[in-house]
């Protein structure tokens, strides 16, 4: 057994125990409200007696709910048995409301009388009322250390029964004493002074039972306070990684809380960060949420076609593959993505075929908007850290064709030679005129192209990026 169900066993059992004492008490001030009640004559007693009743219902409610809610979740109750508090808590005050029916009507039917029922205000009663009182203080906060240590839906009800029979009693032994003194102040309206008591009990009754069932409603229906969602909201932005929160959701069974929480992350996310992500989210949320189930679903940022290439160089990592020339051509019926794709030159047809049919349907998962993914194998070329050749060369050599007359006009920027084993591979940036058109500066790559190659045939990979000149400044 672990130490939280260790934790979660002690404390099953010591809600078990202060509500089986409540059952005791309640039992103990029914029997003795009902016998001085009947033998007094007071209606405000008498229905003490029924409140107490009630308690003595509510309490059994309540021993019965701190059982079964304690149970662990099941298939058929996969978050638990927590609900069973809220249903008792709302069967309470059902039974509370009814009962003031009751009181209301008897008490009503008292004061229009026009001569008031003879009430005995004994000795006897008053030690009652004053015994009850005493018993209500203490159950009320023993019930109510438990229920705020475990935080007790149905245990706070039972608090608050027995500290609404506090006051009620307190009302009634003010009924008492006004009956008590009506005959040596000459007050015959004093001796109906028990029946307004039993008003009295009646209104705080209804009172509290409103609040408490609305409480219990409230919990039936998920409801929480309004500003939770947005402190876990909060909690979840605060770690790294977490770009927005898309959805909360947060529900309470009993003293159990449950949050459904979606945070959204940049696309290039690996697996392994999203997962580690996951986690920092749930313990953020739990300095907020002590030992709450939270459940984190990590969702990639919405991928645009500018981000297109991100996302498959950050699939084709995943598959040891190196890819680029990545385009989409949109067709009438149909959108297609082109990319080339590098892998060891060592590695057999076959089992590189098996590997890119992998990669590209990986593909095809994350961009369901695509038909198909078409890709040009190609051998990995390792970069090592000499060059066959002397880089200024190819350098000046690309500024005198920038400088030349016969190649109009236009400028060189990002030039990068990159030595290999077995060739050299050039690649800049060609900056023209922004009005000149496509069909201009595609026939003046393939010239400078075609001129890099009659002069330096030893160059490999020749790549030229066409950029168009901003503002009349050359981009860098």
């Amino acid at each position: 057994m672990t130490n939280h169900e260790d934790s979660n066993d002690r404390g099953s059992q010591e809600k078990q125990r202060v509500a089986l004492t409540s059952v005791i008490a309640a039992l103990f001030l029914v029997g003795g409200k009902l016998a001085v009640g009947l033998w007094t004559n007071s209606l405000g007693i008498l229905s003490e007696a029924l409140h107490s009743g009630l308690d003595l219902v509510a309490a059994g409610l309540t021993f019965w709910a701190v059982r079964v809610s304690s149970r662990p979740a099941d298939d058929k109750h996969t978050y638990g048995h927590g609900k069973v508090e809220n249903l008792s808590a709302l069967f309470e005050t059902l039974l509370l409301l009814a009962t003031c029916v009751w009181i209301i009507f008897e008490a009503s039917s008292r004061l229009l009388k026009k001569e008031a029922d003879a009430v005995d205000a004994s000795i006897v009663a008053f030690v009652i009322v004053v015994a009850s009182i005493l018993i209500d203080i203490s159950r009320s906060r023993a019930l109510k250390r438990v229920a705020d240590k475990y935080d007790s839906q149905a245990l706070h009800a039972d608090a608050l029964h027995f500290s609404t029979d506090i006051w009620s009693s307190a009302v009634v032994l003010v009924g008492l004493i006004g009956v008590r003194l009506a005959e040596p102040l000459h007050a015959p309206w004093l001796r109906k002074a028990d029946a307004f008591a039993a008003l009295g009990v009646a209104g705080i009754v209804v009172w509290v039972s409103l609040k408490l069932g609305k409480t219990a409603i409230d919990s039936l229906l998920d409801s929480v306070p309004p500003q939770l969602p947005e402190t876990i909201r909060l909690a979840a932005l605060t770690v790294d990684g977490v770009m927005s929160v898309r959805q909360v959701r947060v529900r309470k069974a009993g003293p159990d809380f449950f949050a459904d929480v979606t945070v959204v992350t940049q696309a290039n996310t690996y697996l392994e960060q999203a997962h580690e992500i996951a986690h920092q989210v749930d313990d953020a949320i739990q300095r907020h949420l002590p030992k709450a189930d939270v459940v984190v679903h990590v969702e990639p940022e919405h991928i645009s076609e500018d981000t297109l290439p991100q996302m498959v160089h950050l699939i084709a990592h995943r598959h040891g593959i190196l890819a680029h020339d990545i385009v989409v051509r949109h067709g009438l019926e149909q959108s297609v993505l082109e990319a080339h794709v590098e892998l060891p030159g060592s590695l057999r047809v076959d089992a590189a075929h098996a590997k890119v049919t992998e990669f590209e349907k990986e593909i095809l998962n994350a961009r369901p908007d695509l038909h198909h993914v078409l890709t040009h194998i190609e051998p990995i070329e390792r970069a090592t850290c000499t060059i066959p050749i002397d880089a200024s060369r190819v350098h000046a050599l690309i500024e005198e064709l920038a400088t030349s007359s016969s190649f109009g006009a236009w400028h060189p920027s990002h030039i990068e030679v990159c030595g290999t084993e077995n060739t050299v591979s050039v690649s800049f940036h060609c900056i023209v005129n922004g009005e000149e058109t496509v069909g201009y500066a595609h026939e003046l790559s393939e010239r400078l192209e075609r001129t890099l190659r009659e002069r330096m045939p030893e160059l490999g990979r020749i790549t030229i990026h066409i950029e168009p000149r901003q503002d009349g400044i050359d981009n860098p």
